[in-house]
């Protein structure tokens, strides 16, 4: 015989492997025969024909590759050379392969249960496979349009479901959110007083029924306060029993706030941010976005800010709002069974969220953009856009505070500031980047000292209690920190004015009249500064309150104690620089910025730029921030000041604690949360092999045999292993890689096998149709007597898989761009290991000298 070979098949089928094939199924002498068997490389079915061939001599076999026989002229293509006088079998691939007579076939098929909960609790989504999955769906429909009238419906519903649900979302989300603030306002006022002419008006609205100008601090006539009701006339005693009925209130509010949370929803505490930007990320957290969590949030959150802790609502609006798309996403198959494709909708449903907490639909899209969202194409923007308009509107239609106004601490002022004033606007920067070191690491070894000593019930209720009555008793006194956060907030921000008679605009109006024409800005009185300290004392009383109220098990967002904070040392530090301009009017100084007539220096901005210093150092926000603070104020003058200090308080910050508030308890709770942000680059060079699993001390990869693979050894897998997955090699010698299968998919099709017929038991043999896996079948198997099974498109035949020498860099780079779960390490394409997110968050944190142990789920 004369023999030529040519390698055309890929270059991990080696010619031990095909030889060992091909002998398998020579023929005798006679007719050609056919029959389908699969390579064990390709994914393609290979035909196989013999033929008969004269003597001639032989050549040895090319070291790799298949061979091509030629047998008297005649060329036979893939023959392999015997001592007998017949051409071993002819391969072509045509799609289908081999497999043994009396085989059953199984399809996997998903009841509705499986598709919804085909991730475990605490687990990471497949990316590529959930949006490989939703592209075949597409096509599917892109199908039936052209086949049908009823193809074409369906198709037009599933390009109109997107915009369907994120338009439900605003609406639905911006009323819960204009309910939840009239609630709010009624229980902050109720441990007050009363409303006389009607019970369920807060302050604001029953002074607006009895028509009284008087909505200050002092009140009105129409409200009485719970000393009055009582009929107690005595200055002091009033003031004992007002005090001891406002701790009351305070102690039950939260009480039963605390109750719910601990008893129905444990998901319904603090503000959530933090999980829905690791949910976003693809992590399952099950129960987190549920009815439940709703509906206990719903109701805790008013009693909780109600009470006068130090908490907001806006953030966990944001955990209400993705309530809300989640719950939606049920009436939507393609979302509700696709993770990948719900977090799309989670992702508008919190820009949602930020538009109906602060007014701000366009601050709200770039938060979702930059804080929580994980992955945001341009479709997902447009409806994201889309969600936070209709909930402005929404919002601004129901106008909740009777103002036009979307918010209680809404600005707008008319008078410019002065380059001068950048110095100022740093220091307050500054103070907001300490303010949030100083809140983050306080704040974390609190709550480190909490889940290890006062995890346990009663323990967390007692908490609740202890804290809410230290802060009745705190906050009372101070008429700064008494009422709503975000009714002071709205009064730091605010101008003063002639018609303004509290101690913060009591300023010498006599004299400003006297030198209006010739100097600007006014004379402050005594009762500023009596302001002013109590102003300092409400805020390092909140700020110590804030450590340890942050963490607690009720509804509780930052948002708010944060900007009153900062509100509470701009608008001291804007009346100081006030004062100073009045001071030194005559100076060459002052003269060169500040006109007569006009006013120099705004108190009531600097507060504002305070409030969004002090969130940004918490935060660790930027561009967001900024629009929204922009979309506050209504104005373009104030930006250039607003960015000046969120970037100084960006910049200290950092320098002090290097993430916000949110990435430090995703990492406090050990979630599994690759962020965009953070360089992971360092100066030391790591590569795949040194982050895999597994390592020399650990035990071996537990993989699946495709040359031994039975029902017994996949069930025997599934029992005594809990891995998301098993890479599936060619054999245990050879460790050739083949594919990826998932234990859910292992687990799903071996309940659709039909055990009831006795033929088929835990000895019958399992092949991957469409994966090419099958490199020999020996002997005992074609006498089996129990039939073969085959699992058809179970096995995903092309894994994500790297080299052992690619940097560490470029992996963290490939998780993060493609939303990997892991990949798989081979070396000349044998398999060595694999990578989940899990080794890889372990790695950076050892290379940041951190515990690597920190992270506790995959």
């Amino acid at each position: 015989k004369a023999y030529t070979y040519s390698n055309t098949l890929a270059m991990s089928y080696t010619t031990r492997d095909t030889t060992k094939l091909l002998s398998d199924y020579s023929s005798s002498d006679g007719e050609a025969e056919e029959t389908e068997m699969r390579s064990p490389v390709a994914s393609d079915p290979i035909r196989v024909t013999s033929h008969t061939a004269d003597d001639s001599d032989e050549e040895p076999l090319s070291p790799m590759g298949v061979v091509t026989c030629t047998i008297n002229g005649e060329v036979h293509e893939n023959a392999e050379p015997t001592s007998r006088k017949v051409c071993q079998p002819v391969v072509h691939f045509e799609g289908s392969s081999f497999e043994p007579t009396a085989t059953r076939e199984y399809t996997l098929e998903y009841t509705t249960n499986q598709r919804k909960k085909y991730y475990d609790d605490f687990h990471t989504i497949d990316w590529v496979r959930d949006r490989t999955r939703d592209r075949v769906r597409h096509k599917r429909l892109e199908t039936s349009k052209l086949l049908s009238c009823k193809g074409w419906l369906l198709q037009f519903w599933d390009a109109g479901a997107g915009w369907l649900i994120v338009f439900l979302i605003g609406i639905s989300s911006a009323l819960i959110a204009g309910v939840l603030d009239i609630t709010t306002e009624w229980i902050t006022d109720v441990k007050e007083g009363w409303c006389e002419l009607r019970h369920y008006y807060n302050k604001e609205g029953c002074c607006w029924l009895s028509n009284s100008s008087s909505h200050g601090l002092e009140g009105c006539p129409a409200w009485k306060s719970w000393a009055t009701i009582a009929g107690i006339q005595d200055s002091s005693e009033a003031y004992v029993f007002n005090y001891a009925i406002y701790v009351l209130f305070a102690i039950v509010f939260t009480g039963l706030a605390g109750l719910f949370v601990l008893t129905l929803a444990p998901y319904a505490s603090g503000s959530g941010i933090a999980e829905v930007k690791t949910i976003l990320s693809g992590f399952v957290i099950r129960g987190h976005l549920g009815a439940k969590t709703f509906l206990v949030k719903s109701i805790g959150l008013p009693l909780a800010v109600g009470s006068g802790l130090t908490v907001g609502k806006e953030g966990p609006l944001v955990h209400i709002a993705c309530c809300c798309g989640n719950m939606f996403t049920r009436l939507f198959p393609k979302y509700h069974y696709n993770e990948a494709k719900k977090r799309e909708v989670l992702s508008a449903a919190a820009a949602a969220g930020i538009s109906m907490a602060f007014g701000a639909p366009v601050g709200g899209v770039l938060f979702s953009l930059e804080e929580v969202s994980y992955y945001f194409p341009h479709k997902v923007m447009w409806r994201t856009f889309f969600a936070a308009m209709t909930a402005a509107f929404t919002l601004q239609v129901m106008n909740p505070y009777f103002s036009g106004n979307l918010v209680v601490f809404y600005a707008n002022y008319d008078h410019q500031w002065h380059l001068f004033e950048v110095i100022p606007f740093m220091m307050i920067g500054a103070f907001g980047g300490l303010f949030g070191a100083f809140f983050i690491k306080f704040n974390l070894m609190w709550s480190k000292l909490r889940k290890k000593k006062f995890s346990k019930f009663p323990y967390p209720l007692i908490e609740v209690l202890l804290i809410t009555l230290i802060t009745a008793l705190l906050v009372y006194p101070n008429e700064y920190s008494r009422g709503s956060a975000t009714e002071m907030i709205s009064i730091l921000f605010s101008q003063c004015g002639p018609q303004d008679n509290t101690d913060l605009c009591a300023y010498n109006l006599t004299t400003a009249y006297e030198i209006s024409e010739q100097y600007h800005d006014t004379q402050a009185l005594p009762e500023v500064g009596t302001a002013m300290w109590k102003i300092t004392l409400a805020m390092f009383v909140r700020i110590i309150l804030m450590v340890f109220t942050i963490g607690i098990k009720v509804p509780a967002g930052l948002f708010v104690p944060s900007m009153f904070i900062g509100a509470c040392f701009g608008r001291v530090l804007g009346v100081g620089v006030e004062q100073l301009a009045f001071m030194y009017r005559d100076s060459n100084f002052f003269s060169i910025f500040c006109s007569p007539k006009n006013t120099c220096v705004t108190p009531g901005l600097y507060a504002m730029i305070g409030s969004a210093a002090a969130l940004a150092g918490v935060t660790r926000m930027s561009v967001s921030l900024v629009v929204i603070m922009f979309e506050l104020t209504g104005g373009l003058t104030y930006i250039v000041p607003i960015m000046v200090a969120v970037m100084v308080a960006k910049w200290v910050g950092d320098a002090l604690v290097k993430e916000g508030i949110y990435d430090a308890l995703i990492r406090f709770n050990g979630y599994p949360f690759l962020s965009n942000k953070e360089d992971d680059l360092t100066t030391q060079v790591h590569f795949a092999r040194d982050v895999m699993r597994p390592q020399k001390e650990d035990p071996p990869l537990t993989t699946v045999d495709l040359a031994e693979c039975t029902i017994g050894s996949l069930g025997q897998l599934v029992l005594e292993t809990g891995f998301f997955g098993f890479p599936c090699v060619l054999s245990t010698e050879s460790q050739l890689l083949a594919g990826f299968i998932t234990r859910k998919d292992i687990q799903l099709i071996l309940e659709q096998v039909d055990r009831s017929e006795e033929s088929i038991d835990n000895t019958s043999r399992v092949f991957f149709l469409d994966s090419g896996h099958m490199r020999k079948v020996t002997q005992e198997t074609q006498e089996a007597t129990a039939p073969c099974v085959s699992f058809r498109g179970l096995m995903d035949p092309a894994p994500f898989q790297i080299s052992d020498q690619t940097p560490v860099d470029t992996v963290i780079e490939m998780f993060r761009k493609l939303g990997l779960r892991q990949v798989l390490v081979s070396h000349n394409g044998r398999l060595l290991g694999i990578i989940t997110k899990k080794d890889l968050l372990n790695h950076i944190s050892e290379v940041h000298k951190e515990n690597p142990d920190s992270i506790r789920f995959h």
